[in-house]
């Protein structure tokens, strides 16, 4: 028999490959694929600066304040086989400080991608949605109330800040606002929260009301390693909660009827969601007080740089709000040698521009 009656089988014959049937699809496939091969290696070159950033950043604020130590120096504290002032200075003071504003960083900008997300509002974040002051006004009503007991204030910020989510998520979920509405109740909750703190100021004593101010300024030096250990754990936690529903968050970004019509359960994603969020942010605001306008800036940064693909914005807003927050505190420290300007106020002087342009654009 020929050879060629043995090819009559169109699924066996070899000049029917895609190729040759289709080439100019094949040739549009292959540019495609190229192209995203490409994309996706700009962005690990990215990521891979973004890391490099934060680690010189790491070294410089190990190094750098009112007791400068040489980088020869730091790898004998890191190799044990250095003792004395400088020893102290990086294990009980400036470690614990890095550590805080790395999580703190991380956890605040990935609250605030998640709560801009689901309730799909650029200008959502812990601070104007009146989480960060329903914190502040719980531990200053504690202050007052129940005296200076670190646990007890710590408690009583973390119950303020739920009490803020719980009245944003009947508000979204229940009376189904706009993201405009929605916005403006968290304004009215700011307002409401921020009246009770001052009245608390009001009637507060003079050490009290030290107390209460200081803990109102957003800083990173106050934590303990065991509240730092406790919001690693939490923020480790809803980070991969995030990555798991990355392609839920994706269609919820594109709409709610979207995200129904691909299967997506859009008041479970938005209830767990949004609580995994809150309690990042409520803890972080307990522990460390107010710190505005992070969970709010690191999102829209990373979108600028990567996109809407929640499989990157994750990852590219946890590390810059790290690098945000590490950078303003060591900023402060550095300027004033005795780390006494609070990380809130540099955060509030570097955010307050950047959410009357997103109000601008969004109008």
């Amino acid at each position: 028999m020929p050879s060629s009656s043995l090819n009559m089988d169109p699924t066996v014959d070899e000049t029917n490959t895609p190729e040759r049937l289709w080439p100019a699809a094949t040739a549009v496939h292959g540019h495609v694929t190229k192209a995203f091969l490409g994309y996706v290696k700009k962005k690990r070159l990215l990521m891979l600066g973004l890391l490099a950033a934060t680690v010189v950043l790491v070294i410089i604020a190990l190094t750098q304040g009112a007791y400068d130590i040489a980088l020869g120096h730091l790898m004998q504290i890191f190799s044990g086989s250095a003792v004395g002032p400088a020893d102290i200075v990086i294990w009980k003071i400036r470690l614990p400080r890095i550590v805080s504003a790395i999580m703190v960083g991380w956890g605040l900008s990935l609250s605030g991608l998640g709560i801009q997300t689901l309730l799909r509002n650029p200008l959502g974040s812990p601070f104007t949605l009146g989480i960060s002051h329903g914190a502040a006004f719980g531990a200053s009503a504690a202050i007052l109330l129940l005296g200076p007991q670190i646990f007890l204030v710590t408690l009583s910020a973390f119950a303020g800040a739920m009490c803020s989510t719980v009245v944003i998520m009947i508000l979204a979920g229940f009376k189904r606002l706009s993201p405009e509405s929605i916005i403006l109740a968290g304004v009215a909750l700011t307002s409401l929260f921020m009246s009770g703190t001052v009245l608390v100021q009001y009637l507060a004593s003079d050490t009290e009301l030290a107390m209460v101010v200081f803990w109102t300024f957003g800083d990173v030096a106050r934590a303990s390693w065991t509240e730092i250990g406790v919001l690693s754990f939490v923020v480790m936690g809803v980070t991969l909660y995030l990555i798991l529903r990355r392609w839920d968050l994706n269609a919820m970004a594109a709409g709610e009827e979207a995200a129904r019509g691909l299967g997506v359960n859009v008041n479970r994603l938005r209830l767990f969601g949004m609580l995994a969020a809150v309690v990042m942010a409520a803890l972080a605001t307990a522990f460390h007080g107010v710190i505005a306008f992070v969970g709010l800036i690191a999102p829209h940064i990373a979108r600028r740089l990567v996109g809407a693909d929640h499989g990157l914005l994750i990852p590219f807003s946890s590390i810059i709000g790290a690098l945000l927050l590490l950078s303003a505190d060591t900023l402060g420290r550095v300027i004033f040698g005795s780390g006494a300007l609070p990380v809130g106020i540099i955060t509030s002087f570097m955010g307050a521009p950047m959410f009357l342009y997103l109000l601008i654009r969004s109008k």
